[in-house]
């Protein structure tokens, strides 16, 4: 009996470690996601002057951060500027470094809207804005409206029920990392709403606009907390030249509620790191940060007559596998994905799904290319079931992943 149990036992043990072959299955599959080849070929032919930021928001969209901060930089470029060392000194002995996340949390707290920016075609700060989303929850905030999700007649309206968004959803949350920022928001419990105005004009009107969105929301639920992600300078307070307010201004008008304001995107790092701007390079952070002075007051960032209430500083991304380390951060694993035994014609786009969502429908959880069959495949991905789809545009293949 004993040797017939300890047999058993060396059966279940090999067997439980032979890997499970995997099931490649040939699908009909389209995506709208650009190949790196048909981006470059696009700036090459197109004349309009905003090209590149065109190319800088396809990059973010296939989850290529290191060309979309490329493509940005060529679209609005800059010079290296350098403060002296006295000047370093002087910035170091006024100020200290804290955690970004931390200190927002804390002042978040003592306010009922915190509105923060973000550049679009930085995928980190939209990584940074979904960081945030449990602590801000848990103190109180239930409500996310979101500039980049679609409104009016586009509205995705099923969003809050489905539980994950669609490529339909909006054009910037094509970019996994902003359709992450969705998918745990609805994970975590928040109620999403769209606020952007949808055909009435931009600059002033639409400022107007959004805020007057916003402004009705918030008058249905007067007593709850509200999250606001959005582009660019509508974050700020106070007189803004080109729109008299931005978005932030003219919520403040409307409905006397002073927010916090976040800026992230005038001291994120560029493309190249000797034009970053010469604050980021004179502070030394390895996580993202906030400087406050001696009065405890944080840094805020100023534009003439206008302002938000802290400026966040983000360390310059490092690279492992060839993608960027903040995506391996908040329970993300390196996933290696091995293509040698498909047989596909390369490159090749290779996209990672929730199992359970509509793989023809759904933004994908990451996404990356693949120039050969023996290059290495590496996602961004927390424990659970994909469904991995390959594809190079006429031919296309699935196979389920575990991640444990």
């Amino acid at each position: 009996m004993r040797q017939t149990f300890y047999l058993l036992v060396i059966i279940l043990f090999i067997t439980s470690c032979i890997e499970k072959k995997r099931v490649v299955e040939k699908i009909d599959f389209s995506t709208g996601y650009k190949f790196t080849s048909e981006i470059e070929g696009q700036v090459i032919t197109d004349t309009i002057p905003w090209k590149y930021q065109i190319s800088a928001a396809d990059y973010a969209k296939k989850a290529d951060y290191k060309n979309a901060l490329i493509h940005w930089d060529l679209a609005m470029p800059t010079n290296e500027r350098n403060y002296t060392k006295a000047e370093i000194d002087s910035i170091n002995l006024k100020y200290s470094i804290v955690n970004a996340a931390d200190y927002i949390i804390q002042e978040a707290k003592k306010n009922q809207v915190v509105i923060i920016n973000e550049a679009h075609h930085s995928s980190m700060h939209r990584a940074f804005t979904k960081s945030l989303l449990q602590r801000l929850f848990e103190n109180g905030y239930k409500n996310l409206g979101l500039e980049a999700l679609n409104n009016g007649v586009d509205l995705d309206s099923a969003l809050n029920s489905r539980g994950y968004p669609i490529q339909k959803t909006g054009y910037y949350i094509q970019d996994p990392q902003f359709a992450n920022l969705v998918r745990d928001a609805l994970e975590i419990g928040y109620n999403l709403f769209a606020y952007e105005n949808m055909g009435k004009g931009g600059g002033k009107p639409r400022e107007i606009e959004q805020a007057k969105n916003i402004q009705k929301v918030i008058d249905s639920k007067p007593n709850e907390k509200f999250l606001i992600h959005c582009g660019f300078a509508h974050v700020l307070e106070g007189t803004y030249q080109s729109w008299e307010k931005t978005m932030a201004g003219r919520l403040t008008e409307y409905t006397g509620i002073n927010p916090l304001t976040i800026n992230q995107v005038e001291y994120s790092e560029k493309s190249k790191a000797e034009y970053n701007h010469p604050l980021l390079k004179a502070i030394d952070i390895k996580e993202s940060s906030i400087l406050i002075d001696k009065d405890n007051n944080p840094l805020r960032y100023e534009r003439e007559e206008a302002w938000a209430d802290i400026a966040v500083f983000h360390p310059n991304t490092t690279y492992i596998d060839n993608r960027p380390n903040w995506l391996f951060e908040n329970g993300n694993k390196n996933v290696s994905v091995l293509l040698n035994d498909i047989q596909i014609e390369f490159p090749v786009m290779v996209l990672a799904f929730k199992q359970g969502e509509d793989i023809n429908l759904a933004v994908p959880i990451d996404i990356t290319e693949v120039e050969s069959q023996t290059a290495e495949c590496h996602f961004a991905l927390k424990k659970g079931t994909y469904e991995i789809v390959v594809t190079n545009g006429n031919q296309s293949y699935k196979f389920e992943q575990e991640v444990k």
